[in-house]
């Protein structure tokens, strides 16, 4: 069973932060196959008391098994370099449940970051403010795409204040 889960894994794409439908589609997919979809599928089950019956304790134990392979398959699907980045969890489906949040968020981040690097490079110079109050403008737009992840190099900012100014 290792080994064939190791292949499914292998086989899908990984998660990435940007990607989140296509790889969730492909992992509940391959878990289905595999019949440990049971952990995604459901909430963990109470816990076993001296009073659960022997079809309670078997579908805890079908649980139990299927959350801690199905958390191992969805660790294998993830790229290495935003493993350390997505919050530890001991359930695969609070672990699904956190990668889309941050794939949400990574993409509102991604699109604010393209609207506000499309107003930096479009934006002119009307003499409605102050000249100051205008190149400021620029400045924070800049300092917050930075603030994102993306860099602003300040030449480039010089030009884009120089290319908003009139002839």
């Amino acid at each position: 069973m290792e080994s064939t889960s190791a292949l499914y894994a292998s086989s899908i794409i990984k998660f990435n932060e940007f990607n989140y439908n296509e790889w969730s589609e492909q992992v509940e997919y391959h878990l289905g196959v595999q019949n440990l979809d049971l952990a995604l599928m459901t909430e963990k089950p109470a816990d076993l008391t001296e009073n659960n019956t022997d079809e309670e304790r078997s579908f805890h134990k079908k649980w139990e098994r299927s959350n801690r392979l199905s958390l191992k398959y969805l660790r294998m699907t993830v790229v290495s370099e935003i493993k350390t980045s997505l919050p530890t969890t001991e359930y695969a489906r609070e672990f699904m449940r956190l990668a889309k949040e941050t794939s949400q968020s990574k993409a509102a981040d991604k699109s604010c970051t393209r609207a506000l690097m499309s107003r930096l490079t479009t934006m002119k110079y009307d003499g409605s403010r102050s000249m100051y109050e205008h190149v400021t403008e620029m400045s924070n737009i800049a300092a917050r795409i930075r603030n994102m992840g993306m860099s602003v190099d300040e030449s480039f900012l010089v030009k884009f204040v120089i290319n908003s100014l009139p002839p």
